[in-house]
């Protein structure tokens, strides 16, 4: 698997691939000794070069950062195959749909269709696996439907509601 990564404005190319249980990886062209466990959703333990770090990834609608340690840095990961960019999908033009992530159980409808939302604002909470996952709007408008009802079954990839 081969990523552009940009992290505070800095372009890396990072290159992954599985052996033997663990990764070989490459950042511009450089072998880099790594091993990594997800730890818990969003917060990775790494060892790189023998040196300990934690890293925990913040998303929002429009953005990603990564922290390690006390320090954060802004993050764009693009996969150089896709035929889209993510900042060509994410140009906030036209009704976008939110998915299910995962299969679970819907567990709160925080807004009412027809409300006006925020980007990054919570639009519904998602069970699976006893983690409760809020699913975010992408961008600022109008929920213009709404299909998610509490206590109603989701699988991943469902349609929980349109906001334009």
């Amino acid at each position: 698997m081969t990523y552009d990564v940009n992290i505070d404005g800095k372009n890396y190319r990072l290159e992954l691939e599985r052996v033997d249980g663990g990764w070989a990886c490459r950042v511009d062209g450089r072998a880099v000794e790594i091993d990594a466990v997800l730890a818990r959703r969003d917060v990775l333990s790494i060892l790189i070069d023998g040196k300990a770090y934690e890293i925990k990834r913040e998303r929002t609608a429009v953005d990603m950062h990564l922290w390690v340690g006390s320090v954060r840095y802004a993050a764009q990961l693009r996969d150089p195959r896709s035929l889209r960019s993510r900042a060509a999908a994410d140009d906030g033009k036209g009704p976008r749909k939110l998915l299910a992530p995962m299969p679970g159980k819907i567990v709160r409808v925080l807004v009412a269709e027809s409300a006006e939302v925020e980007a990054g604002q919570g639009i519904v909470v998602v069970e699976a696996m006893k983690m409760q996952n809020e699913i975010k709007s992408p961008k600022k408008g109008v929920v213009r439907k709404l299909v998610a009802e509490e206590g109603a079954a989701v699988n991943a990839g469902d349609v929980l509601a349109v906001v334009e």
